[in-house]
């Protein structure tokens, strides 16, 4: 039975979840993928947005763009990198910096309600889990 698949698993959680998150960041005019880039950004500056997807694992092309839709909201500003002049450094603006910080307090609240129906123990088990099949073995 397809429904006892780990895939239709996934899928069908991460949508359930996606249904919490989205309407949690809407006003603040961002998805959850400009939210994982602002907190890369946030924990790595100054840092280039080759390195920042490559933590993402997207690709270039698709960092780019997404880095110049989070400047046009002005959330983010390209400067000289400090150690590479050929390069550009991402940085947060204080309005990025301000809406990360209410961004992850909606996700953190959207992701509780999502839990909810689990235990106190399932979830730790869960989040641990699920941090295990996540880490990369390069």
């Amino acid at each position: 039975m397809s429904r006892r698949r780990l895939g239709y698993l996934f899928k069908h959680a991460q949508l359930r979840l996606t249904r919490l998150t989205g309407p949690a960041l809407e006003p603040l005019g961002i998805d959850g993928r400009e939210l994982a880039v602002l907190t890369v950004l946030d924990a790595r500056s100054p840092v280039s947005q080759q390195q920042a997807a490559q933590e993402l694992r997207i690709d270039r092309t698709t960092m780019v763009a997404m880095v110049d839709a989070l400047e046009r909201k002005g959330l983010v500003a390209r400067r000289p990198h400090p150690d590479d002049r050929r390069k550009n450094a991402v940085e947060l603006t204080e309005r990025g910096r301000d809406v990360l910080t209410r961004g992850a307090a909606a996700v953190e609240e959207a992701e509780r309600a999502y839990l909810e129906p689990l235990t106190e123990d399932e979830r730790r088990v869960l989040r641990a889990a699920l941090g295990r099949l996540a880490t990369d073995e390069d």
